[in-house]
């Protein structure tokens, strides 16, 4: 059976998930693709679109903030075919964990923000003349 996928070159891969070459040949030398990456004529690095697809998964979880080693230990179970299922869902409760507690920080932080905002339109709509200035205690 002839292989029907398309195959993609290393710019184009670029241009559709926004990482660099560096970046792609980096993350083939971490052992984060699912297979390895094809050569074709004159040795170039030709891509398909389930490498694409998967390097999509990557970026989503690099972005959130998912560690290198996790990322590579999830590369592997997923490699590895059915039968790790449960070890998949730990590293995915583990991070899902480490996520939520990031998103508790950030709106911790974005709450005295959006406090401190108000402080200051309200010093403003008052008389923008008395405002002090920033470096004097205000609240």
């Amino acid at each position: 059976m002839a292989d029907t996928t398309a195959s993609l070159s290393i710019g184009q891969v670029v241009e559709r998930t926004g990482l660099s070459v560096h970046t792609l040949r980096f993350y083939e030398r971490e052992g984060l693709f699912l297979n390895a990456v094809r050569r074709g004529p004159g040795g170039r690095r030709v891509y398909s679109e389930d490498d694409v697809d998967w390097l999509t998964v990557c970026i989503i979880l690099r972005a959130s903030g998912m560690p290198l080693p996790a990322l590579r230990r999830y590369t592997d179970l997923v490699r590895d075919g059915a039968g790790n299922e449960r070890e998949r869902l730990a590293l995915m409760r583990e991070h899902h964990a480490r996520v939520t507690a990031e998103i508790g920080r950030l709106t911790q932080s974005l709450d005295l923000i959006a406090h401190k905002v108000a402080v200051y339109e309200d010093l403003i709509d008052q008389d923008p003349a008395t405002v002090r200035p920033c470096h004097a205690p205000a609240d």
